[in-house]
């Protein structure tokens, strides 16, 4: 187990995480009424991820090599489940008619309510996890559900429909605007039933599990529009976020078995895998999704939105 950082590492963490809210908050605002420009994306998006690289190799220094690489491994399985949860995003915005030159903002805000929910939730199933180890069989069987309907699924089965907590709220007065950030923050939690077990099962530093999501989420407002632009060439993300999802859910069913003192089955003993080797089988997933994806055309490719 990890140590804990201090309350003086959180306040600070917490302090800079404002500033760079504020600063992207008072961009979206400035150009809420401005459609974002490929290049815009572009560098926004490279930002966020220079600085999630960056700050793992500050934890390298900082930590060492393990906590470096517990923060690696559960950031790049949260960022591709999070380009996966665009697709849906786009669909809400588009069937609530937003205009596209008001979507960043709906975005951003959208993003940091289900970041703050998103939070408390993974804190309380840390804490849930490390008193309760049986919890593991249940993420573990979570994960290995979700890994399933994902490979079931077609391209097209990413619809969205409004809810009656939606149909409600729009009886109520509410307007799309608002309907979208509420649809947006809500949305994202639901997704969090296999992202919050994924954290779980790399690590259980509360630390590393917040700032994983962060970096994680905090890009997606400017990667939004390029997802848009490029969403066929992703049709078969889902894929291989099924392979990542279903080799932590097994992951996570043997750290339990593990856990409750059961070290072999039938004279075998039960292997526990690495983080390195969790590392290369997410990567390895990754990276061969996007090379099946960059090979089919885009004319061929099955498009979520149709």
């Amino acid at each position: 187990m990890t140590a804990s950082v201090s309350a003086t590492v959180w306040a600070l963490t917490a302090l800079i995480a404002l500033a760079v809210i504020g600063a992207d908050l008072a961009w979206a605002f400035l150009r809420r009424n401005r459609q974002t420009s490929p290049r815009e994306s572009v560098t926004w998006t490279a930002f966020y991820i220079i600085s999630a690289l960056a700050f793992g190799i500050f934890l390298l220094n900082w930590r060492g090599t393990l906590v470096a690489e517990e923060y690696y491994a559960t950031w790049v399985t949260q960022y591709p489940l999070s380009i996966d949860n665009l697709f849906v995003f786009i669909i809400i915005l588009t069937r609530l008619r937003i205009p596209r030159e008001r979507q960043q903002l709906a975005l951003l805000i959208g993003i940091l309510f289900a970041l703050f929910l998103r939070v408390i939730f993974l804190f309380v199933a840390i804490e849930a996890i490390t008193r309760f180890i049986w919890l593991f069989f249940f993420f573990g069987g979570l994960l290995i559900y979700t890994a399933y309907q994902l490979v079931r699924e077609d391209a097209g089965d990413d619809e969205w429909q409004e809810g009656r907590i939606l149909s409600w709220l729009r009886t109520k007065g509410l307007r799309p605007f608002a309907l979208a950030i509420f649809a947006l923050g809500i949305t994202d939690l639901l997704f969090a039933l296999d992202s919050i077990p994924a954290t779980v099962a790399l690590t259980n530093d509360k630390y590393i599990a917040f700032m994983a999501n962060a970096f994680a989420m905090m890009g997606l407002r400017q990667l939004y529009f390029l997802v848009e632009m490029a969403l066929t060439r992703l049709a078969y993300l889902s894929k291989g976020l099924s392979v990542i999802l279903a080799y932590i859910g097994f992951k996570l069913i043997i750290e339990a078995i593990l856990g409750l003192g059961v070290e072999e089955v039938a004279g075998f003993a039960i292997p526990e895998p690495s983080l390195v080797f969790s590392m290369g089988v997410i990567f390895s997933a990754l990276a061969v999704t996007a090379i099946i994806s960059l090979r089919k055309s885009p004319e061929r490719a099955p498009n979520p939105l149709d």
